[in-house]
């Protein structure tokens, strides 16, 4: 708390009276400072009670207004006298007139009192108040590390928010909210996600303007990757002990997530044996722990051997501190990531999560996944993510959403796919290239149109005769029967093996 003029003159080993300038005496004195200079403005920086036996004053009635003008004016919060130095008794009344007219406080130091007192007492009372605000920062951090220990990181924000008379913003590494104190969104909240969404990666303390307030953003974490984010909102710019108690919340902060983190990694390596038995489909003996199904089953890849960890991170943020993120499953397995997430559909909570692994440019490009509805569809689901995987070069995929025939052909590998379809259709494509035909396309839309003559005649603008006329052509080069089911699924797999452009608009396999 600063010393004001009233203070000085209650004090009862000083004596000092207030003579004029009595609207003034709750100026705040910043220091005591002696000149004897006609102009000391100069020298002076606001906020100083000037200590003077009246030598620079001047000699004339204006002078001596326009002195009392210029201390004014510079800011002074008053001016006091030693009246049986160099006044004979009497502060001139023009002086007296301009400080009460100002409001600006003037005084007589009598008695016994020198000026060095006056000045040591203003010395003393901003020494004392330097220690008391050490005492309560001290103080401040010991509570901080008490609810640290009690209620983790709100308990730690709670107590900076009340030794600061400010408010609190924790937000994790993504840049959303994980606690607020006061638990509102005020405008303050948008500015900081702004100054993140600008330069998220900066680290250390920043001060961000809001109108006459501001907001001390700092982050969590000073080496490796960053945890996370705190803001505080105070009143005018954060001063030395503020920003002392930022940087204890801060390390407090940052201590409790590493804890978490390091722990929630430990979990989920010791789960880790389990689930990769389970997905080879070996039996386990022991309950899995894994969230209530059905399950989102995906497959990271590549995975290297600290994508586990990162993944066992990145969970929190894609499903939040809950139940269902401590729960899921993860565990390496023949160079990809398994992940038995619960099944949240669009979006996906698998999708999000590769995300944020692929976000450091390091990790996996590709996800496949599978929906299992229990245990006993675990080990099923994890291969079909696994092809799912393999078969995609970028992005995520859901296999129970993907085009069956796309999956097809994206399985089989290039070679056999040919192998197959010459074996198939070798002698119609021989045939429709020899005469000019285009037997292949006829029967692409036959097969399309379950075999059903006469739509397949609509569909291509044929009179149904000419159709079948077609399709008896057909059987003559393959020297198969249509009718055979056998034949319609050889068929078709090998048209959709080997897509072939359609000009008339007709479905494509």
């Amino acid at each position: 708390m600063p010393i004001t003029v009233r203070d000085i003159a209650a004090a009862p080993d000083l004596q000092v009276f207030p003579v004029a300038g009595f609207a003034g005496l709750d100026r705040t004195v910043r220091w005591a400072h002696v000149t004897e200079l006609p102009d000391p403005v100069r020298w002076l920086r606001g906020g100083e009670l000037v200590l003077s036996v009246g030598l620079g004053m001047g000699t004339s009635e204006e002078e001596r207004r326009a002195y009392v003008r210029r201390l004014d004016r510079a800011g002074c919060a008053g001016l006091a006298f030693a009246i049986d130095v160099w006044l004979g008794g009497d502060i001139p009344a023009e002086i007296l007139e301009e400080g009460e007219r100002l409001g600006f406080p003037v005084m007589r130091v009598e008695g016994g009192t020198s000026f060095i007192s006056v000045v040591e007492a203003v010395a003393d009372h901003y020494a004392a108040e330097r220690v008391r605000a050490q005492s309560r920062v001290l103080s401040s951090q010991d509570a901080m590390a008490r609810a640290a220990l009690r209620s983790g990181p709100a308990g730690v924000m709670h107590e900076l928010a009340a030794a600061t008379g400010g408010a609190c913003l924790l937000l994790d590494r993504n840049g959303m909210t994980s606690k607020a104190v006061p638990d509102t969104e005020p405008p303050w909240h948008s500015l900081v996600r702004e100054a993140l969404a600008g330069g998220r990666q900066a680290r250390g303390m920043r001060i961000l303007a809001d109108g006459p307030d501001s907001v001390l953003l700092q982050t969590l974490g000073t080496t490796g990757q960053i945890l996370g984010w705190l803001a505080l909102h105070c009143e005018g710019r954060p001063n030395a002990n503020v920003r002392v108690l930022a940087n204890h919340a801060v390390s407090l902060l940052a201590v409790d997530l590493l804890h978490s983190r390091d722990t929630r990694r430990a979990l989920f390596r010791e789960r880790a044996p389990l689930l990769r038995a389970a997905a080879l489909g070996t039996p386990t003996g022991v309950p899995l722990t894994l969230p209530p199904p059905p399950w989102e089953v995906v497959c990271y890849r590549p995975a290297g051997a600290s994508l586990q960890d990162e993944a066992a991170d990145a969970l929190v943020d894609v499903l939040g501190d809950t139940d269902a993120a401590r729960r899921a499953g993860l565990c390496l397995l023949e160079g990809v990531l398994v992940a038995v997430l619960p099944d949240t559909g669009h979006p996906y909570a698998g999708e999000r999560l590769l995300e944020l692994l692929s976000a450091h440019g390091e990790g996996p490009r590709a996800a496949g996944a599978c929906r299992a509805r229990g245990p006993s569809e675990l080990a099923s689901a994890v291969e079909r993510a696994h092809h799912t995987a393999l078969a995609v070069k970028s992005g995520y995929r859901h296999a129970d959403e993907a085009d069956a025939w796309a999956l097809l052909r994206s399985s089989v590998p290039a070679e056999g796919a040919r192998a197959f379809t010459s074996a198939v259709l070798g002698p119609l494509s021989h045939h429709d290239e020899r005469n000019g035909t285009d037997l292949a396309h006829t029967l692409r839309h036959y097969l399309d149109h379950s075999t059903h003559v006469e739509s397949t005649a609509r569909s291509l603008g044929l009179h149904r005769n000419t159709l079948r006329s077609r399709l008896r052509a057909a059987e003559r080069v393959l020297g198969r029967s249509l009718q055979d089911p056998r034949t319609r699924l050889e068929l078709w797999t090998a048209l959709s093996l080997d897509p072939r452009p359609c000009c008339d608009g007709g479905p494509r396999v």
